[in-house]
């Protein structure tokens, strides 16, 4: 799930770069709320397919299924979030340069961590998947079985 959180940062630190702005604590204050909705966004979709996959789902099709079902509340969320921060990122006046760091970190980094999470996030759930899975002799990939959960 935290694997959703690099591609925020990337898109916080990205855009703070194009627009020429320094890393200030304002800045890190934004990568603090960020990475909170960032990880949110990737446990939605990750929860959903881990649940169809326990029941007896590829965890393929469980991916793509959490994915679409899931792509509503975290397109819904993402744009409440950077919509409501981009009157910080366009900030003019007195401190605006804290305001514009911080609005411009939490909307570049949302917008990479919801764009590409969207399509990435299941990817590597999948990888995990299988990564996890144990091969018999064959060569099939068999899911282990871990202490039931109580």
């Amino acid at each position: 799930m935290l694997l959703g959180v690099p591609l925020g940062i990337f898109g916080a630190f990205l855009s703070q770069y194009v627009r020429g702005l320094e890393s200030s604590i304002y800045m890190q204050i934004g990568l603090v709320m960020l990475i909170g909705l960032a990880a949110k966004n990737a446990i939605l979709i990750v929860e959903f397919a881990k649940v169809r996959v326990d029941k007896g789902m590829e965890p393929v099709q469980a991916a793509i299924e959490a994915a679409k079902i899931r792509l509503r509340p975290i397109i819904m969320t993402s744009l409440a979030f950077i919509i409501g921060c981009v009157p910080l990122a366009l900030a003019t006046g007195a401190g605006a340069g804290a305001r514009n760091s911080m609005g411009t970190a939490v909307v570049g980094g949302m917008v990479a961590a919801t764009a590409l999470g969207i399509f990435l996030i299941p990817v590597c759930f999948v990888v995990v998947e299988k990564i996890t899975g144990k091969i018999n002799s064959w060569g099939k990939v068999e899911k282990t079985t871990g202490p039931p959960v109580s």
